[in-house]
């Protein structure tokens, strides 16, 4: 969360745009933060998009003559995203895919593994911590739910760093922590 991810996916895909390239971008339909019908990322920077309820009805919508596929948020898809982003690359298309690598226990983000594995470029973007300003790469969850999925943005989500994220605490110990650390690192 907040490491740049839906914007440097806009940025290649305004690239392309620019070369000429016939783009289309793709959001799980589950993801309606910032409407249905663009991906927007935190600095507010958004494109056209369209949404899909599964990796099946991805592949479907892609036209005969796309050239290049975004796709935001995909962890949010379904298991299949590995073997559609594969057919598309077998037909020749560019797949620049968005998303979350771990989720807020810090797993793998099924299916970011099977993506990471056949991908042919990486690019894996950092936040910064919000407990102590370093290079962050975990999320922390900041209200007590324990769904695996739960789509939020500031106040529900935070960037922290490997030694400040902590999965376990509670809500009320949370707070404490971040006060505390707050008066610590200020």
């Amino acid at each position: 969360m907040f490491s740049g991810k839906s914007e440097e996916l806009i940025r290649r895909i305004r690239r392309a745009q620019i070369a000429r390239q016939r783009v289309q971008i793709f959001k799980p339909a589950v993801d309606t933060r910032f409407g249905e019908d663009h991906i927007v990322s935190h600095s507010e920077l958004r494109i056209p998009s369209e949404s899909a309820a599964s990796a099946a009805e991805l592949l479907a919508k892609v036209h005969p003559d796309t050239e290049v596929v975004g796709i935001d948020e995909g962890q949010f898809f379904d298991a299949e995203l590995p073997a559609v982003t594969t057919a598309m690359a077998g037909r020749g298309i560019r797949v620049i895919v968005a998303g979350l690598d771990q989720d807020y226990l810090g797993k793998p983000f099924e299916p970011m593994p099977q993506l990471l594995a056949i991908a042919e470029y990486i690019t894996k973007t950092r936040a910064i911590c919000m407990v102590c300003g370093n290079p962050a790469n975990h999320t922390q969850r900041l209200v007590g739910n324990r769904a695996r999925v739960l789509l939020g943005a500031q106040g529900t989500y935070e960037a922290r760093c490997r030694r400040c994220f902590d999965p376990t605490l509670s809500r009320e110990e949370e707070t404490r922590a971040i006060r505390e650390a707050a008066g610590k690192t200020r």
